[in-house]
């Protein structure tokens, strides 16, 4: 794994340096003082992880992210636990407030090397079961995806839609809390029914069995409205035959 260190205090970087070479597998190639310095350098390499703190000259750490077109996994370290929410709103891996305890840098890194896994090998698969207290003809159908630590199995019948959220998908239920998996639309569309399941936005999928009522422009699935992109509207219309 390739990372890089953005941080103005020089014994914050010591400190992250030391912890990369306690944990092995981690190769800094480059620490910087400021992101307007970095940014040359995530241009021209290839990097997995950027730690980067978030009160720096210049330009902080979260406009920095915001900047990028194309993202590497990312962790804030700051002295700053108040930027928190803002953090994982750009869908940061971790948010490591210093004096940062090695155990804690520990558990973060174990979340990227299971990003990093899940992205270079996603795992996906789809079943048909019999339901269990039922009639033998009748069926459960069910997919497994990879949802941090866990193989989550999720009912089709129970998937209201799914949103996408840059390199993320959030799986919406109505039985339990969003599911956050890191695939393509692509990848789940192989994997879901078509005739059930309609891509109706770039960043949407819903259940057809699921929707509420259509309107012009939205879709209504219990409490959230949907919009229908105008690259999607004839193909949808056509499907459910409006």
């Amino acid at each position: 794994m390739k990372c890089i260190i953005i941080d103005d205090e020089p014994l914050a970087i010591n400190v992250l340096i030391s912890y990369c070479e306690d944990m092995g597998g981690i190769e800094v190639v480059g620490t910087y003082s400021n992101a307007v310095d970095a940014f040359t350098a995530l241009q021209s390499n290839q990097v997995d992880l950027v730690f980067i703190d978030i009160e720096m000259p210049q330009i902080n750490g979260i406009d920095f992210i915001r900047s990028l077109d194309k993202r590497p996994l990312f962790i804030f370290t700051t002295a700053y636990p108040q930027y928190a929410l803002e953090g994982f709103d750009l869908n940061a891996v971790d948010y490591l407030v210093k004096p940062i305890p090695f155990p804690r840098f520990i558990k973060a890194i174990g979340r990227v090397r299971e990003l990093l896994y899940l992205k270079n090998r996603p795992q996906v698969k789809t079943h048909v079961a019999p339901a269990f207290g039922m009639d033998s003809v009748e069926k459960k159908r069910y997919i497994f995806v990879k949802s941090e630590y866990d193989n989550k199995m999720i009912l089709l019948n129970n998937i209201t839609f799914i949103q996408g959220l840059k390199d993320y998908l959030k799986i919406h239920t109505d039985l339990q809390s969003p599911i956050l998996t890191l695939m393509s639309f692509k990848a789940i569309q192989e994997i879901l029914p078509a005739m059930e399941f309609f891509r109706v936005h770039r960043s949407y999928i819903v259940n057809v069995n699921r929707i509420d009522s259509i309107q012009r422009s939205k879709i209504v699935v219990g409490e959230t409205r949907i919009p229908i992109g105008e690259s999607y509207r004839n193909e949808f219309f056509e499907k459910i035959g409006l």
